[in-house]
């Protein structure tokens, strides 16, 4: 078994005047996060906020997940929706799953 994990800033708006921090409509965010070493099936992956910087305005409304889990790759979604504005996020990541070993017998 082999674990890989990371930390990744998903945006940063409120400097721009971004989507997020319009506070309009749906808006949504997907990052590609390449493992740092691939696994032999898709590994099973956990994601949660790990900073999350919003106006105090409105409500907030966020919801984050993983998506399209590969042996090599995944991505980290994040959503919110309403008149919530978000300035900026940050999200840290857990993927656990089967990795080759030397030892392993590859028997044709």
């Amino acid at each position: 078994m082999g674990i890989d994990r990371g930390s990744q800033l998903l945006f940063s708006d409120f400097a721009n005047d971004g989507a997020m921090w319009a506070g309009e409509g749906h808006r949504d965010i997907r990052v590609l996060i390449t493992f740092s070493e691939r696994f032999v099936t898709p590994p099973v992956v956990m994601v949660g906020m790990s900073m999350l910087d919003v106006a105090n305005d409105a409500n907030t409304r966020v919801d984050i997940s993983s998506d399209n889990v590969t042996e090599t790759d995944f991505e980290i979604v994040f959503h919110t929706w309403g008149d919530t504005k978000v300035a900026r996020a940050r999200a840290d990541w857990m993927a656990f799953g089967e990795v080759a070993d030397d030892d392993d017998w590859d028997v044709p």
